[in-house]
């Protein structure tokens, strides 16, 4: 769905990214397990592109057990050795390692929270999106006090990789913020999007 105006960041000669922006970008994500995949392929963008983590996105989920954190978390020194060696993932000991213990903190929220994972990320925002009107990506703030909160709780609850950066970063792609430049058909597709899933 290309508007007259798409927002720049998403290239039209990159079919891949064209269509994530198109499809997943900024629409409201309630699923806890969706949820916690975001964020942990947040954590590896670390200091890299996104573009660079989308193409690898479906040897990611092959090699993490499709994000199953019940697997994830159980993953022995043995198993992080032999992800280090595949090539089709970024292959970086801490943010695997990180990515386990993301997935031990994860199980707890669900056992803690009769709301889950979900209800734990939403209650920063007031459990709707932030709509915000955007003219130019350029001139996005890299985080808020929304995101710095959010960042806070994960690191207490033993989460890594989840500053506030890559937290805003995650809150936009997942529709907890709705930063579509107001050219782009996407912003008020999302809205829509986000009006349907609310609780």
């Amino acid at each position: 769905m290309h508007g007259p105006h798409p927002c720049a960041w998403a290239p039209l000669n990159d079919a891949l990214y064209r269509q994530y922006h198109d499809e997943e970008w900024g629409v409201p994500e309630r699923d806890d397990r969706a949820l916690f995949e975001k964020l942990v392929l947040d954590g590896f963008q670390a200091g890299l592109s996104w573009r660079t983590i989308l193409y690898k996105r479906d040897n990611f989920r092959r090699a993490f057990d499709g994000f199953s954190p019940e697997k994830l978390a159980r993953y022995t020194p043995k198993k992080i050795e032999k992800l280090l060696a595949d090539d089709g993932i970024i292959r970086s000991r801490l943010k695997i390692e990180g990515a386990v213990s993301n997935a031990r903190a994860f199980l707890s929220v669900m056992e803690a929270r009769s709301d889950g994972f979900s209800g734990l990320l939403w209650g920063f925002v007031g459990g709707k999106p932030i709509v915000n009107r955007v003219e130019n990506y350029k001139k996005v703030a890299p985080k808020t006090k929304e995101s710095e909160a959010m960042a806070r709780e994960l690191k207490r609850l033993g989460f890594k990789f989840c500053g506030p950066v890559i937290i805003y970063a995650f809150m936009q792609a997942t529709g907890m913020v709705n930063d579509h430049e107001i050219a782009c058909a996407r912003w008020k597709a999302v809205q829509k999007k986000g009006l349907e899933t609310r609780d």
